[in-house]
């Protein structure tokens, strides 16, 4: 796996790459975007097992501002700061590691990103970047997705809060971020906020046209099953849904191999087709970014 820097915008972002094994080289890239509180890192070997389950496919992961080893950002965050990252940040990020159309696969604000991504309009995208050769996104996998704000989500933050106060949150996320009190309190200060109760992303599902792999668990402390029944009732894209028994916020942890087998085969129904000019879908441009920027 390649590992470093790259610049996007006035940030630093932690990449990590895996580059396509030797066959696989036509598959969509596989992109994972990581939760509230997670980071590169914390995906800790999903990387290496999604390739596996992906036929080998390439899995870029990286850490957005203000997580992991990327540029800290101090709190307080912009409450549509999960639209920022889908419409502003990821773009950039994409465009320079040179990849073609995604796959994403996002977990909790991760998979959030994702949905506003897939469904962006073409206007929202930065114009300096079109045509797009990296949107839309071939597909997504949406892990815990939040798509409004509801009464179970705002009593796991608080308990987030708690912990971390507490507790040994503290503790055990600061091995990851770089400024591990930003990053929370960037996070659960924005969740808290009076004006994020009518926070939503419901305007971007009908825009959505590509395949959606929706993952829940029926325990999930930040959210109920309304959030993955109001993305089927809208998303104009094909939509399978696997809720897991006894899983909480991280099926893909809990559950991993049940996880793992809807990944892939949902991703091996993804038809290979030709990368547009001057993009990559084997990661080895990507790789070569990440070396030369890190």
């Amino acid at each position: 796996m390649s590992e470093g820097l790259v610049r996007v915008g006035p940030h630093e972002l932690e990449v990590r790459v895996l580059a396509a094994r030797p066959g696989a080289e036509a598959l969509a890239p596989l992109v994972l975007l990581h939760e509230g509180l997670g980071s590169a890192g914390l995906w800790r070997d999903l990387p290496e097992a999604l390739q596996a389950v992906g036929a080998g496919r390439a899995v870029v992961c990286y850490s957005r501002p203000g997580y992991g080893r990327s540029t800290p950002v101090r709190p307080p965050r912009p409450l549509r700061y999960m639209h920022r990252e889908a419409l502003s940040v990821l773009p950039r990020l994409l465009a320079a590691l040179g990849l073609a159309r995604p796959v994403l696969l996002g977990h909790s604000d991760g998979a959030s990103i994702a949905l506003v991504h897939a469904g962006a309009k073409p206007a929202e995208l930065p114009e300096e970047l079109a045509p797009w050769s990296f949107w839309p996104p071939r597909g997504v996998v949406a892990i815990a997705p939040h798509v409004v704000v509801e009464d179970r989500s705002i009593a796991g933050i608080e308990a987030a809060r708690a912990a971390y106060l507490h507790g040994d949150l503290r503790r055990r996320l600061a091995r990851h971020h770089r400024d591990v009190d930003a990053t929370f309190w960037g996070w659960n200060g924005a969740w808290l906020s009076p004006a994020f109760v009518s926070w939503s992303i419901e305007e971007y599902l009908p825009r959505i046209d590509c395949p959606l792999l929706l993952v829940q668990g029926d325990e999930d402390e930040y959210g109920t099953l309304a959030q993955l029944e109001r993305i089927e009732a809208r998303s104009g894209g094909a939509v399978r849904r696997l809720v897991v028994a006894g899983a909480g916020h991280a099926p893909h942890q809990s559950h991993r191999e049940l996880v793992l087998g809807a990944i892939g085969r949902f991703l091996g129904e993804l038809e290979p087709e030709p990368a547009p000019a001057g993009s990559r879908s084997d990661g080895a441009g990507a790789a070569e970014g990440v070396r030369t920027g890190g």
